[in-house]
């Protein structure tokens, strides 16, 4: 934060004895005119960095949803693979595997949900994937076919768990606060900028001013709303989890 008071403090003094320097050397013409070229260029500059803080503030949410959407289908896609290895084992253990990949599932599509818009995970689906994880790990497998049955259900629920972790990841990623705040100063300072370049708008130039400054707020209110993948506009939803329930039911049980 210090450094970056100081970057402004010294761009500030320098424009401040490049003026004080061309004024005391007769160089340049005095510019008073908000319509001149010292306005013009601040103005242009000013759009330009607004334009350039607001892209960003919107690509990367819009990147991070991407990436968080895809790896709740893999962790669906995981999920289901388990169930299906698990339909191979012999009953009971078997069932009672597939009983926990139906009730992780359910504890996601539940009370995990509204966790991960608050930034978090519960605890609870960490501690029943490690325990189905110790469960399969312990079958006990008599001939080779039932080893690689067990394996098989050990390496997907695997899959599941780290998939589950970059999840976590994405629940508490959010654009720098630095960012956001940048777009709200940004968009103010090229709001008002023609006061303060010195003109008084009149009459109809009031109008496109003031659209220009509802399509700000807009913007603004956006680059807002579209800072958390599991929450706002462009939330990732709990799709994949809910075609995984539809797909245990097609999936034969253990026997």
């Amino acid at each position: 934060m210090l450094v970056c008071i100081l970057a402004v403090v010294a761009a500030v003094g320098l424009v401040i004895a490049a003026a004080t320097l061309f004024r005391r050397f007769g160089r340049g013409s005095d510019d008073g005119d908000p319509g001149g070229a010292t306005a013009g260029h601040a103005g242009s500059m000013l759009s330009a960095l607004f334009l350039l803080v607001f892209a960003i503030a919107i690509v990367v949410p819009w990147t991070t949803a991407d990436s968080a959407r895809e790896n709740t289908y893999a962790e669906s896609h995981a999920l289901v693979e388990a169930y299906w290895a698990a339909s191979a084992l012999p009953a009971p253990e078997g069932r009672d595997v597939q009983a926990d990949l139906r009730g992780y599932t359910g504890l996601v599509l539940g009370r995990e949900w509204g966790h991960m818009k608050k930034g978090r995970l519960t605890d609870e689906g960490e501690e029943r994937l490690n325990a189905l994880r110790t469960k399969v790990a312990g079958l006990p497998a008599a001939t080779d076919d039932q080893k690689d049955d067990r394996d098989a259900v050990v390496e997907q629920v695997q899959a599941v768990s780290a998939a589950r972790g970059q999840r976590a990841m994405d629940a508490k990623s959010r654009p720098p606060a630095g960012l956001l705040y940048m777009t709200v100063l940004a968009g103010l300072v090229v709001g008002i900028f023609p006061f303060l370049a010195g003109a008084r708008p009149r009459g109809m130039t009031i109008v496109p001013l003031g659209v220009m400054a509802a399509m700000l707020a807009v913007g603004i209110f956006l680059t807002f709303n579209i800072s958390h993948v599991f929450s706002g506009a462009l939330r990732v939803r709990s799709d994949a989890y809910v075609a995984a329930q539809r797909q245990f039911q097609q999936i034969p049980e253990s026997r």
